[in-house]
């Protein structure tokens, strides 16, 4: 039996399956009841180990808070107890020196402020980037999925029934795109297939990069390519490198087995690349390839990856150039990432590995969702000093302040939380609002169970995880490119200004949970060119009518 804390974290459902065909209880209706779990409650426990991390930021900066208006006080009492002409004749001896002193001044203001200016890192530049829509003889409805994984023999009923009913609850709409070679008898997970997928995607995307941006392939000092579970030889990069005919001297990443947030830790490295490297562009491509991860099994949770999974690929081009301001659209403000494949749940809760029958695929755990929560605490406790206004970070201090301090039920471990029935004194961690930090949120899409969890238990309102939303339906989880779908959703809908704060949440198999903070550096006029281009007046519309 499961304790009580264990018990907070499941959810039960109770599903009518229909009437049963066959065996001894045919003609009788069937349910079956379902035990899930759900993200950790935030609004009832927090992990003190990273709220002193995440704060010690906070602390190293309290003499400025201190010291500044002790200064602004004795400053103003000095100046105001002297007259104006008391003031300037003041002022004009002091600055009555020799013209080798005020020289030597100069020449050391000079020196501090160069030194300043060189030691501080190079700003990171967003100019553009671009999301690749395949073509229309690849869509298919859930309907028309099913049917391909029907025409293929590889399933019996039961799977397919199990897939229809994850379909239908998943959040994606009828419009996604699949490779039709999962329809066909044969084994569609070959290095062929994966290649012929990679080559389209990608180039289509970068095809459409280069030409925005009006920069040529061998321009491009840095490469950065993240596909989870493709990663042939010669890689991915090199495959670019090759089809563009880019110069010798790049430097080309290619990153395998990261999941989902893969992209983030793209634009982490390039981003460190281009601080080591001036002058530079760098390009961040980051697909996933549906064709060769596709499962031809039984397993249920082998199968879970075939519904969600559909075409996409992102390229994303960066710059460390001063004088790209003018042309960029964003930049990059910080980087939070979280790893917690210390801990083995973690570790395997998103698994490669062989079916009963020998047959590959990737391995869900029913453990996703509590890992995924935890994964996602660290990371967003971590990110908010660097972002929240003081005074929602002051708030959220003193609550947790006067919990240590009065006996508030504590949650070291992350399990403990406050309950009315525990006692008058049990006080709440007081949750930060994040929509203060930020204007835009995109949330990687990865099914409508955990978009749901993120926005009950951060406060989100339905209209900040609209983008994800919209991707999911439009487009599926598209792996670690989903984040630039939601992107170029905000941007179709014209809603970024300039100032405008975007946030960029990921979570993959590790598991790992990384945040980008983007910053738009002028107003973002709607794209010319996008994969929404003619569908981005349905929604979110089309979320409610599905």
């Amino acid at each position: 039996m499961a304790g009580k804390g264990e018990q907070a974290l499941l959810s039960t459902e109770i599903v009518n399956r229909g009437v049963e065909a066959s065996g001894p209880d045919a003609g009788s209706p069937t349910f079956v009841v379902r035990v899930r779990r759900r993200l950790p409650d935030f609004l009832q426990s927090v992990n003190l180990k990273y709220v002193r991390l995440g704060y010690h930021y906070l602390i190293s900066h309290g003499i400025y808070l201190v010291t500044i208006p002790v200064l602004v006080l004795v400053f103003s009492a000095e100046v105001g107890s002297l007259s104006r002409e008391e003031l300037w004749r003041k002022v004009w001896e002091e600055a009555s020196y020799d013209l080798v002193t005020v020289l030597a001044f100069f020449a050391v203001l000079v020196f501090t402020i160069s030194v300043y200016f060189m030691s501080r890192p190079r700003p990171i530049y967003l100019i553009d980037f671009a999301c690749y829509r395949p073509s229309d003889d690849l869509k298919v409805s859930k309907e028309e999925f099913i049917e391909l994984a029907r025409s293929s023999g590889k399933f019996d009923e039961e799977s397919l029934a199990f897939q229809r009913r994850i379909l239908n609850s998943s959040g994606i709409g009828d419009e996604t795109y699949v490779p039709r070679c999962i329809g066909s008898p044969g084994n569609c997970a070959t290095m062929k297939e994966g290649r012929a997928e990679a080559a389209t995607v990608i180039f289509g995307a970068l095809d459409e990069l280069f030409e925005k941006c009006r920069v040529r392939p061998k321009d491009v000092g840095v490469l950065v390519v993240n596909c989870s579970l493709f990663n042939p030889t010669p890689s991915l990069s090199a495959m670019i490198v090759n089809h563009y005919k880019m110069r010798g001297n790049i430097l080309s990443y290619n990153l395998g087995g990261m999941g989902c947030s893969a992209g983030i830790i793209g634009l982490d490295l390039a981003r460190d690349m281009l601080q080591a490297n001036s002058n530079n562009y760098a390009v961040v491509v980051s697909l996933e390839a549906v064709s060769f991860t596709w499962y031809p099994g039984r397993n249920r949770s082998m199968l879970i990856p075939n519904c969600f999974f559909r075409m996409g690929c992102s390229a994303v081009l960066l710059s460390n150039r001063r004088r790209d301001f003018r042309r960029a659209k964003y930049r990059l403000e910080h980087i939070v990432r979280t790893h917690k494949g210390g801990d083995d749940r973690s570790f395997r809760c998103v698994y490669q590995e062989e079916d009963e029958n020998r047959i590959k695929g990737l391995a869900i755990s029913r453990d996703l969702m509590e890992v995924g929560g935890h994964a996602l605490k660290t990371n967003i406790t971590t990110l908010g000093p660097l972002v929240l206004p003081f005074s929602e970070q002051l708030l959220f201090f003193a609550t947790l302040l006067y919990r240590q301090l009065f006996g508030g039920s504590g949650s070291g471990s992350g399990g403990g939380g406050s309950n009315p029935a525990d006692g008058a004194g049990v006080t709440k961690p007081y949750i930060p609002n994040y929509r203060l930090a930020f204007e835009h949120l995109c949330v990687h899409a990865a099914s409508k169970s955990v978009l749901d969890e993120l926005e009950k238990n951060l406060g989100f309102r339905d209209g900040d995880m609209e983008a994800s939303r919209s991707t999911l339906h439009r487009f599926g989880n598209t792996s670690s490119s989903s984040i630039w779908y939601e992107l170029a959703y905000l941007e179709s809908k014209g809603r970024v200004r300039r100032g405008d704060r975007v946030w960029q949440l990921a979570f993959g198999s590790g598991f790992k949970c990384n945040s980008a903070v983007w910053r738009a550096v002028r107003r973002v006029k709607k794209p010319v060119r996008s994969p929404w281009i003619d569908c981005i007046d349905r929604y979110p519309a089309a979320l409610h009518n599905h």
